[in-house]
């Protein structure tokens, strides 16, 4: 697809989502939705607060694969297929016998998302706070934009679909580089046209679709090789596997970092539990922002998203402004409880490099506090390649617990299977004292708020930290409550 024939589609009456309870394909549904389009779905299990949102916007859809449920009322004139759906799924399989046009997530955003001037965030992480964020600061300047967070944002709609002629013709996707569909390898972001990239990092993952660290980097260096030449680079020079891809690029590059060297330099990182405070510096100009956000990586991704927003010609002034209204997304150090010595944080970070960062960022936060860490990866990180990735990952927290690992997209054909719980735990055990396997729910619960409000308490301070891209199964709501009652406190 070309930016010229971008938006030559007529919009479908009935789109069925195959696995609508993932982040992104939930985000795509509501979107259709809420332009009053039919949306029907199905999925293996739901879970909060994705399954939430469907139910308060009447969105109709049922547990399993049911083809004749998918059919029952009227035959839906698009399918949506989940990368998670399984590659034999039976809804897929008679959507291909009716005729019935079947797009991957990606390829919808593609289709219908993306826009003129077509900003990707992509990286291996940051990439969707930069969309949430330059979406809130497009459409607070009232750029109009259609836009697509693989999150779910606090304060504003995880996908917007504008149609018609919005001023500037602006659209800002999330660029996943995980593969497509079940079938379907290539990454996500080879679907979307892009005019602007917005580069967080470039490091190693998803080594059940990357088996080797070069075919990871392949996937980057297609997509920066994509951007036209009177298209912008908006890259973090930081991270030597942006510097290892930035040579491919044929657009303009402006680069961002800590480093004196970047276009756009942050200084003096000032963090608290309370938030951010930082200055941005560019040649002679100099920014002070203050953002809610919580940790300082989000110094980097507010920077990027700054410059951005400068280089297409947004002022300055509005789009600090913006950055301090910007709330955060859910699940990236989401604050969900908080009393005088207890503090519960849900974080989607579902790898040891991710859960390393994240650690480290809670320990400078709360220097003296006692971190427990409950830690569920995504499969990738479950294959024996990632194993050297775990060397001191949790280094920064004093417990680390693993509970039963979810089943879902686990390829029963496949030869070499993933970690189980007792693996990991003993994978982590090789670099860490206090490491516990916890196979049942509701004993994880019980242990964790027994820690929490037991002696350890009395004089300890103490951050849980869940770490994971799943949903925890309810445990993480359990936790909150049980500390509600105990302490009487409410949020």
């Amino acid at each position: 697809m070309t930016s010229q024939n971008l938006n030559k589609f007529s919009l479908p009456k009935h789109v069925h989502f195959i696995g609508i309870c993932g982040t992104g394909m939930s985000a795509l549904a509501l979107a259709f939705h809420k332009k009053g389009i039919k949306v029907t779905g199905s999925d293996r299990g739901f879970y909060p607060p994705v399954s939430t949102s469907l139910e308060q916007e009447g969105i109709s859809f049922y547990a399993g694969w049911h083809p004749e449920k998918m059919l029952e009322n009227a035959m839906p004139d698009l399918v949506v297929v989940g990368t998670s759906s399984g590659s034999g799924n039976p809804e897929t399989k008679v959507a291909k016998e009716k005729g019935i046009e079947i797009l991957s997530d990606a390829e919808v955003r593609g289709k219908f998302f993306a826009k003129e001037n077509s900003i990707l965030a992509a990286g291996t992480w940051g990439k969707t706070t930069s969309t949430a964020l330059l979406s809130h600061i497009l459409k607070n300047l009232d750029k109009k934009p259609s836009y697509m967070i693989g999150g779910v944002p606090i304060d504003m709609d995880a996908a917007e679909l504008v149609t018609g002629p919005p001023a500037g013709g602006w659209s800002v996707i999330e660029a996943d580089e995980y593969k497509s569909g079940p079938e379907d390898t290539k990454a996500k972001f080879d679907y979307i046209p892009v005019t602007h990239l917005l580069l967080s990092g470039v490091s190693w993952d998803h080594m059940d679709v990357y088996p080797t660290e070069d075919s990871y980097f392949v996937a980057f260096i297609r997509l920066i090789e994509r951007v036209p030449k009177n298209g912008l680079v908006v890259a973090c020079i930081d991270h030597p596997g942006v510097r290892r891809v930035l040579g491919h690029a044929r657009a303009r590059v402006v680069t961002y970092g800590k480093q004196p060297s970047a276009d756009y330099q942050y200084v003096k990182i000032a963090q608290s539990p309370l938030g951010l405070r930082f200055g941005i510096v560019r040649e002679r100009e100099a920014y002070a922002i203050e953002s809610d956000l919580f940790g300082d990586f989000q110094a980097e991704n507010i920077t990027g998203c700054f410059a951005m927003a400068r280089e297409i010609g947004l002022s300055p002034k509005e789009v600090l402004m913006a950055i301090t209204d910007f709330k955060g997304i859910r699940r990236r150090l989401e604050k969900r409880f908080e009393s005088k010595n207890v503090t519960v944080i849900d974080d989607i970070a579902h790898s040891p490099d991710k859960a390393r960062a994240t650690l480290r960022t809670l320990r400078a936060i709360y220097p003296s506090h006692k971190i427990i860490a409950v830690f569920e990866p995504n499969i990738g990180s479950r294959s024996a390649e990632a194993a050297t990735k775990y060397t001191d990952a949790f280094s920064a927290a004093d417990i680390v617990i693993i509970p039963q690992l979810t089943k879902l997209k686990i390829d029963p054909e496949a030869i070499t299977k993933p970690l189980e719980g007792h693996d990991l735990t003993q994978l982590i055990a090789r670099g860490h004292s206090a490491v516990q396997y916890i196979p049942k729910d509701d004993k994880l619960v019980e242990q964790i708020t027994s820690l929490a409000a037991g002696p350890l308490s009395e004089s300890d301070e103490v951050v849980i930290v869940f770490l994971g891209s799943h949903s925890f199964r309810q445990m993480i709501e359990q936790v909150v409550e049980k500390l509600k009652v105990e302490r009487a406190v409410t949020l």
